[in-house]
């Protein structure tokens, strides 16, 4: 079998502002948090990790704590239509993220796309990227 990407993992300067950027963004994309975990050994622990991906999947995405917060990554999903690109983009915004590109065609470059980018609140970069309707 040749490799393949089984998972992401991003690393939150700030846990609970970075779970509800990802709660809202990936979200509007239909993934669900289907997996949160904390300290075994505490006795009513917080949430440490969280885990996003389609419904019925394995994790694709992991948020962790950490004393270094991850920046620079890039991930980009491939969505199906246009409109789940803009509800990305709208949520992410409304969630604490910042806008990089806004919903938009991009004919020179990447020909037949529609997407937009936005960052989480460490500056990674989260992009939705849909055929052009």
């Amino acid at each position: 079998m040749p490799p393949r990407l089984d998972h992401i993992t991003v690393t939150a300067g700030d846990f609970a502002t970075s779970l509800a950027f990802y709660d809202a963004t990936l979200g509007a994309l239909g993934w669900v948090r289907s997996l949160e975990l904390g300290d075994e050994e505490e006795d009513d622990p917080a949430v440490e990790v969280a885990g996003w991906g389609p419904p019925d999947e394995p994790v694709a995405l992991w948020l962790v704590t950490g004393a270094v917060a991850t920046r620079g990554l890039h991930v980009a999903l491939a969505v199906g239509a246009v409109d789940a690109v803009e509800r990305m983009y709208a949520a992410a915004l409304a969630s604490g993220g910042v806008g990089h590109d806004a919903p938009r065609r991009w004919p020179i470059i990447r020909r037949g796309e529609f997407n937009a980018i936005v960052a989480d609140p460490d500056g990674n970069l989260i992009e939705a990227v849909a055929p052009e309707a």
